[in-house]
């Protein structure tokens, strides 16, 4: 577990409080994290990710947060320095799909702009404000491990021609990663991607049969779903400093999903 003088650390995960974003909280509390979970509302789905925080022995609180309003993020960032005094580790999973799938040829102006105003231009603006913050505030060698973990998809590197504003978000969110990498190594805050794969989420379930073929014709070399909890104990180890001398780097969970082949 990851802990300096007593106190626990303390993560920002947006888009927490349910699919990938609650595995995300719940493996990293287990891994010894307080958490902020940001996200558009405080429902049921919230208040179950709370509570399974608070289970793992760990201190959960919770932010109302669009992050594609720009003018809330120095609240939100204000939130968890008051709540907490300190932040750790910044998880980007906040994230929107298209309106619908469809043909390339038909994508519209309203869907492209709100998936990049919450996917692209919300997540660099939040992680350049975050980053400044750190950044400014000083730390001590024997302080816990400082990261930025985003969250994009394995359409950052595989087209999704039925979702294209997606799949340009995420490509996007894959290179914004390793710039942050690179300005920030030298203030000791580590930058990581994680692309997950074919989740098992309410995001996917539309399309769940589909994917049940293509796991069953092995287009998934592991052959299964991939689930929350894959993902979460991905970021927690990157989040905890397991892998200290390594910034930039893109970890796929997907079984295998990106691997060419013939």
């Amino acid at each position: 577990m990851n802990q300096h003088a007593g106190r626990a650390p303390v993560a920002l995960i947006t888009g927490g409080r349910r699919g990938l974003g609650r595995g995300i909280a719940w493996a990293m509390a287990e891994s010894g994290f307080d958490i902020l979970l940001a996200d558009l509302e405080r429902d049921t789905s919230a208040e179950e990710t709370l509570a399974g925080i608070a289970q793992r022995g760990r201190r959960g609180e919770f932010a109302a947060a669009d992050i594609a309003d720009l003018g809330g993020h120095a609240a939100l960032i204000e939130r968890v320095y008051s709540t907490f005094g300190v932040l750790d580790c910044l998880v980007n999973y906040a994230g929107v799909t298209v309106d619908r799938r469809g043909d390339l040829l038909e994508a519209t102006v309203a869907s492209y702009d709100r998936v990049m105003n919450v996917n692209l231009r919300g997540t660099f603006f939040l992680t350049q404000a975050v980053a400044k913050r750190m950044v400014a505030d000083a730390r001590r060698p024997e302080a816990p491990h400082r990261s930025i973990v985003i969250v994009s998809s394995v359409n950052a590197v595989l087209p999704a021609p039925d979702r294209p504003e997606y799949a340009f978000s995420k490509t996007a969110l894959s290179m914004m990663a390793k710039m942050f990498a690179l300005r920030l190594a030298a203030a000791g805050i580590a930058v990581y991607e994680i692309r997950p794969g074919i989740m098992r989420t309410e995001m996917t379930a539309p399309v769940a049969e589909r994917y049940e073929r293509w796991i069953a014709e092995g287009v998934v070399p592991q052959k299964r779903w991939g689930e929350a909890g894959d993902v979460g104990r991905t970021v927690a180890t990157l989040a905890s400093g397991a892998l200290p001398f390594t910034t930039g780097e893109p970890f796929h969970v997907d079984g295998g999903l990106h691997i060419q082949k013939l």
